[in-house]
């Protein structure tokens, strides 16, 4: 194959280079397009479009892969623990026995938070979504952390990620206490980091809180596969909010507020809302079958298919079991989760769904999980957003440590040619 692509305009021929990545992905290079030809490329949504070089993660959704640092999220979600693939994200490789304990160590240190964000966290109401309080808080957090991160110093980059880890977990769960009308817990570091999530949500000072072995192994893998998922809404916001050397917190609290769209992280929250309008309905899970067959009828399903993958969405194969394990250990019964059986039942087995490539995908599992813990539904995305922290962290680590320059898309401007103004009292 060529090195490069030749593109003709006017008469004129250019060459471009063109890159291939340790998976054999390809791609033309166009950093010089508008130099050389006066032209921009046009690619709304920018799914034709890389915008960086990353060795974080890699996705093929044609043959339904996610790999970690070269890592098979099935091995990850298997065997590590989630602060074990966080590490691995940040830096690039699993750490040592010695290095991981070096890490707890160290996101213990930076746990307590200071008072004055708890006091403004009580200025917002209960009734204010979870996602707009978490992304204000994570902001709020740069105001306590004014010094810069020195991204050449390793130490400075390594505290940094430590103290976001722990500082961001534990205003997340300050969210869920606030909404509850609950005290707010603090972490104990002599638990886990799953252990400590769970008593930080649930446990309440009048009696002893109980944590269930098989709910911590199922978050532990939910958290593992929210981890990084390459250049999506979110992520792509960090890294642009970034590239103008904006702080840590600042970035990961742009990343919040990206997330919190109904199309990327608001999607687990968009299942259980179509499953109790299923149930509200009656529970007749055929009718709207039917209904999402009609393509004249507006009824979609909600936690089908995959934007990226084609076929299986691998972290939903994982995730299934845990949803499954979740159910049993906590003696649930619950119609909205009886109907989302029949429907997943229904998306594995028909020819319609099957041919379509709609499987159900990780939000549609990992909504039911959430229900399962007792989480009310706008908490959902938090869930995510602390399962995703790791892969922001990360990205804008490799970003800002790569040297890349500040983004700045371009655009076709399609509005109204140069006019005359008009004083007021003429028009």
């Amino acid at each position: 194959m060529e090195n490069t692509a030749k593109l003709i305009l006017d008469g004129k021929e250019y060459a471009f280079p063109i890159e291939v990545g340790s998976e054999n992905e390809k791609a033309i290079n166009i950093e010089k397009l508008r130099a050389l030809t006066g032209f921009i490329t046009l690619d709304s949504g920018f799914k034709n479009t890389g915008a960086c070089k990353s060795a974080i993660t890699f996705l093929d959704g044609e043959r339904g892969i996610l790999r970690y640092r070269g890592y098979n999220i099935e091995d990850l979600a298997a065997h590590a623990e989630f602060l074990e693939v966080a590490y691995l994200l940040i830096f690039g490789e699993l750490p040592t026995a010695e290095q991981y304990a070096d890490f707890k160590k160290t996101i213990h240190k930076y746990t307590l938070i200071h008072e004055d964000i708890r006091h403004i966290l009580d200025g917002f109401p209960r009734s204010a979504h979870p996602m707009g309080v978490l992304s204000s808080l994570t902001s709020a957090l740069t105001a306590f952390n004014p010094v810069p991160v020195d991204v050449n110093c390793p130490k400075d980059v390594y505290q940094a990620v430590c103290k976001a880890i722990a500082k961001v977990t534990i205003v997340a769960t300050w969210v869920y206490r606030k909404r509850e009308g609950l005290p707010v817990n603090y972490y104990n570091n002599s638990m886990g980091y799953i252990e400590n999530l769970l008593q930080l949500f649930f446990a309440i000072p009048t009696e002893d809180y109980k944590i269930n072995p098989t709910v911590v192994r199922s978050l532990n893998k939910l958290l593992i596969l929210h981890g990084d998922h390459e250049q999506n809404c979110s992520t792509s916001t960090v890294r642009l909010v970034g590239s103008s050397e904006a702080g840590l917190f600042a970035s990961i609290s742009s990343g919040v507020s990206a997330l919190w769209g109904r199309l990327h992280g608001g999607a687990n929250q968009a299942v259980i809302e179509m499953l109790q309008e299923i149930k509200d309905d009656g529970g007749d899970v055929d009718k709207f079958i039917r209904k999402a067959k009609d393509k004249n009828d507006p009824f979609r399903l909600m936690g089908f298919g995959h934007r990226v993958y084609k076929n299986f969405d691998p972290r939903a194969k994982i995730i299934k079991v845990a949803a499954d394990e979740v159910l049993h250990a906590l003696g649930i019964s619950d119609p909205m989760l009886d109907i989302a059986k029949h429907l997943e039942k229904v998306a594995l087995e028909d020819d319609y769904f099957k041919s379509r490539n709609l499987y159900p995908n990780v939000d549609f599992y990992s909504g039911i999980i959430y229900k399962a813990l007792g989480m009310q539904l706008e908490m959902f995305t938090v869930l995510f957003a602390i399962g995703r922290l790791p892969g922001w962290i990360a990205q804008w680590k490799e970003m800002r440590q790569g040297g890349e320059p500040i983004g700045r898309p371009r655009q076709v401007y399609v509005g109204a040619k140069e006019r005359t103004f008009v004083p007021l009292a003429d028009r």
